[in-house]
């Protein structure tokens, strides 16, 4: 089946013509009397395609997300396996299509990047639960058909992707450092695209996986061997979960599966990791929460060691409006960003007294911290704008918020302006008393602002910033010269 999907997917034909196909093709493999895609619109789902119910019903069935059984699927990203939809009190009966004749239900959403995109089902007279082995094949055939799904074609609009019920466009935080950003979104470890998703050899492909999962836990290693990581400490115990999850039998087990169903080694690692997020998504536990972003993490660098790609973005050309996402970032990492091209810095993680908020600082660039999953939503290149006065961050943001933001961007320069204006006026209280004013350092990026500031010099230099920046312990020549700047900026 998966190779007469592919010979779909290579045709050039319409959209349409090849969903309507794929339908059939699934429905006489898999011993279905129905097989329906619904895909997402802008309205809600929308029945795209389908074997078994009314044909009149494409096209113009329609359910908002989390409406129905098709819209809970959509919504809660989870597969639904039923012996008799119609007792489901989420069951949306839909005279149009003419499924009350049908009984068992299964669904499966169809994801991509990450984002449920689609909700494929297939439906049976009799009252049954499908097996498991039959849950898992039509995952696999879902990942096949997102790319179906999300190709253009003529007459169509590309279907936007499902933000889990009660997410939107707006987030908040905790705001670090002040100011407002606007740019677009680029992932500090970006996701890996995956060109291929149907194994040419299953042989091959399972060899590619072992291969990738050895250059991982190497690299693990090799972290905890540097340097900075000889000692004991909460960073290092980070990696060692690390280095454990990356020798779980189970999410190895899982991903070699997969493989043998037909899949690429990425293809692999993407659904297992699709999986994963849809059984642990929305727990309320914050150190499940946690593993489920140290296992994300860990599927995202063994996909970049798939494709070769074992780099950050900053690594690679950036566009002139850098707005960084990341789970946690490091000092190091964050100064490795072009400092002009960098227009704000959003973390899941991140606290007011963390060195990246040291970093950002002083660099200028406005910062929210603690902005819980939002990795899971956003796409390289979406249009945000960050709020460092309010820890608000906006996706997508409408002309409105724009407008709005804009101007308070804008009353925040006029602030600076009056701030400048007075930058040289002496420090002299009503009574005379002369207040000497100086500033707080501890990188070189941190020096302009004796300038820009007007102060008469630094009052504290922060030395460790020196060492927590550093892969191993500074020589002695390093902070000699460092040392030695920082004097001569300061007139000294």
């Amino acid at each position: 089946m998966l190779r007469h999907m592919r010979e779909i997917m290579a045709e050039t034909s319409d959209r349409q013509v090849r969903l309507d196909r794929v339908v059939v093709l699934i429905a006489n493999n898999m011993v279905a009397e129905v097989c329906s895609v619904y895909v997402v619109r802008r309205d809600g789902l929308e029945l795209f395609a389908t074997e078994g119910l009314k044909q009149k019903a494409v096209h113009l069935t329609r359910l908002k997300v989390g409406e129905g059984l098709v819209g809970m699927i959509a919504s809660e990203s989870k597969p639904l396996n039923l012996p008799d939809a119609k007792t489901h009190p989420s069951f949306a009966f839909r005279p149009e299509t003419g499924e009350e004749i049908y009984h068992s239900f299964l669904g499966v959403p169809i994801i991509h990047g990450g984002r449920t995109i689609g909700v494929l089902v297939v439906q049976n007279r009799t009252k049954r639960l499908y097996a498991d082995e039959e849950v898992e094949a039509l995952e696999t055939i879902a990942m096949v058909l997102a790319e179906i799904i999300v190709s253009q074609a003529e007459g169509h609009e590309k279907a936007p992707a499902v933000r889990p019920r009660g997410l939107g466009r707006h987030w908040e935080g905790v705001p670090i450092v002040t100011g407002v950003g606007f740019g677009q979104v680029v992932l500090h470890e970006p996701r890996v695209h995956i060109e291929k998703i149907i194994a040419d050899d299953v042989q091959t492909e399972s060899n590619r996986l072992d291969t990738a999962l050895g250059e991982l836990r190497f690299s693990i290693d090799r972290m905890l061997d540097r340097a900075d990581m000889v000692q004991v400490g909460e960073h290092r115990e980070v990696i060692e979960a690390y280095r454990m999850f990356a020798h779980d039998r189970g999410w190895v087990r899982r991903m070699r599966e997969a493989v043998k169903t037909g899949l690429t080694a990425e293809a692999a690692v993407e659904r297992v990791m699709n999986e994963t997020r849809a059984r642990l998504r929305g727990q309320p536990d914050a150190y499940i929460r946690d593993r489920l972003h140290d296992l994300d993490d860990l599927a995202n660098r063994l996909l970049r060691h798939l494709a070769g790609e074992a780099t950050t973005a900053a690594d690679h050309d950036l566009p002139v409006d850098a707005v960084v996402f990341a789970r946690n970032i490091g000092p190091a990492e964050l100064l490795d960003y072009a400092q002009k091209q960098l227009h704000g810095l959003v973390l899941e993680d991140g606290a007011l007294t963390g060195h990246a908020a040291i970093v950002a600082r002083a660099l200028g660039v406005p910062f929210v911290g603690r902005v819980e999953n939002i990795l899971d939503y956003v796409q390289e290149g979406d249009p945000v704008i960050v709020d460092g006065e309010t820890g608000e961050i906006h996706i997508r943001p409408s002309e409105e918020t724009v407008s709005e933001l804009r101007l308070r961007a804008d009353e925040l320069d006029r602030q600076l302006a009056t701030y400048d204006k007075l930058r040289d006026v002496p420090a002299v209280t009503h009574d005379g008393v002369r207040v000497e004013q100086l500033i707080n350092a501890g990188l070189l990026v941190d020096l302009p602002h004796l300038e820009s500031s007007g102060a008469e010099g630094v009052g504290l230099f922060r030395t460790e910033l020196q060492f927590m920046i550093a892969s191993r312990l500074p020589r002695m020549s390093k902070q000699r010269d460092l040392y030695h700047a920082v004097m001569e900026a300061a007139g000294k």
